[in-house]
Formats: C-alpha cells, structure tokens, sequence
C-alpha cells in the first residue's frame, strides 16, 4: 500500500502479521529498498506488525527534487507511524537506515520502543573521514554508477549467491540526486551524525535501550563506550559483509526476535 500524509511525500509501506501485534519498522539502507527484508518480515510477522518502508528517493516511494537526509527520512517514519498508529515500535535499520532509526529514536522517543541498528552508518573516523570529500564528489558527478562500486565490494566471499548483483542494480536503480544528498546528508551536511564525535553527541541523547551490530571489532569496540540507556548492547559478527542482515537472514531474523520480545508492548493499531 502506498501511504500520504498531510505535509510530507507519499511512502510506499507494507504491513505484515495481525495489526495489535507488538511493531517492528524495517528500514532499509543508502540505495536499496525494503525488498532486502521479505524474508525477515515474512517470519517475524508471525508474532509482530512487521511495517516496512521504502525511504523517500527510494524503491517506490515518491522522489522529491530534494530533502534525502537521514533526518528527513526519520520525520517521515514518525508520520507513517503516527498515520499507521503503530507505535512505539521496536525499529531496525541497516547502514544509513540504522542512523535513520536513530534519529527517529532522538528526534521521536515517544514512537520508538527500543532500536536496533545493523552496521550502522555512523562513527566513522580516521581514513574514512578523510575520503569522504572525495567520494561526495563521485557521487554527485556519476551518482548511482560510482555508488554501485562500493556496493559491489561490500559483501563477504561466502555472501549468497546473487545478493551482490540484486545489490548493485537496486543502486543503479536509485536516482544520482538521492544518492548523492543522502551521502551528504549522512556525512558532510550542517547536522549530519555520520562522523564519529558528532556520531556520540546523539546517540547520547538517544533514551531507550540499543542493540548495535558491527562487522568492525574496532567500531564495536567505540560504540560500547557511548551506551548509557539500561538494556543496551553493542555485538560484533566477525567474517561477514555489510549487508549481514541478508547475509545472515536466520541469525537476524532470530537476533530480532529475541531482542523484540524481551521489550513487549503492543501497538496503537
């Protein structure tokens, strides 16, 4: 179904399992769309109201001309939440949709139950931080061409087969401006949350508790050092790509499971 609400872009969202269950969001990443999750959500609406958009410029929701931030794109998941009356939720977010998730916690706290982000894009540092104007730049001269290239490097050898080529076409398939004033948006625009100092001022605004996965030893090692809400976790998955939710479906799937249960409440719908 397609979603409108007053003042914001029309999100394209489905809704899985009965509708009084506890909410789970599914939010996917930078230049891919809520496909990556149907396995997740077809086994987790079982017990949960699985909602899983596509962000604005992505997928098939509607692509303004701009406003592709991660901040924009948490005010739209408050709207869609708020429309659906589906929350607080526990919500999940993969790479740039985990800071999305995030700033959906900050930004929203009463709609958001607890988060899990999975190797979120956040705390980058060092060499990272130093590419990042170079990169900007690919994105904004050749868009989704040059961003197709770190997708193409981003999975494990042992990654299911086909998974790296659905990856690249789905960026492929994203528009150049959205690819690149997501990034920007991410990293480099005035509030970005991306690099790493900036990256700890908001997660300690962040009040409900926090399952973090990271592929990084040295990322997950950071991000214990910034937990402050009670319950809150950070595990690293060693030998994996970044995106370990697809890489990994029966883990995730259970990781979310057990985490979302532990947290029960129901929603508004």
């Amino acid at each position: 179904m397609t979603l409108t609400d007053p003042g914001r872009i029309r999100l394209f969202v489905t809704s899985h399992g009965p509708a009084d269950a506890p909410v789970l969001l599914l939010v996917h990443g930078w230049g891919g769309d809520g496909r990556e999750w149907a396995p997740h959500a077809e086994a987790l609406a079982e017990r949960f109201r699985v909602v899983v958009p596509d962000l604005r410029g992505h997928g098939r929701s509607e692509v303004p001309a701009d406003g592709h931030t991660p901040l924009e794109m948490a005010g739209d998941l408050a709207a869609l939440l708020a429309a659906l009356g589906a929350g607080p939720a526990v919500v999940v977010g993969h790479s740039m949709g985990g800071q999305v998730v995030n700033l959906l916690a900050v930004h929203h706290p009463e709609l958001v139950r607890s988060v899990v982000a999975l190797d979120p894009a956040h705390g980058a540092h060092g060499t990272e931080v130093d590419g990042i104007p170079a990169r900007l730049a690919e994105y904004r001269e050749h868009g989704a061409r040059a961003a197709a290239d770190f997708v193409d490097g981003a999975f494990s050898p042992d990654a299911p087969p086909g998974l790296r080529t659905a990856h690249v076409r789905t960026m492929l398939g994203t528009p150049d401006h959205v690819v690149a004033q997501a990034y920007a948006g991410m990293y480099t625009d005035r509030g970005a949350v991306g690099v790493r100092p900036h990256s700890e001022a908001y997660l300690r605004r962040r009040p409900q508790p926090a399952l973090t996965v990271w592929t990084s030893p040295e990322a997950a090692g950071w991000e214990r050092g910034t937990l402050h809400a009670p319950g809150s976790r950070v595990d690293h998955w060693p030998g994996t790509g970044h995106y370990l939710h697809e890489e990994h479906p029966r883990r995730t799937i259970q990781l979310i499971d057990d985490w979302a249960a532990d947290r029960p409440g129901r929603g508004n719908g």
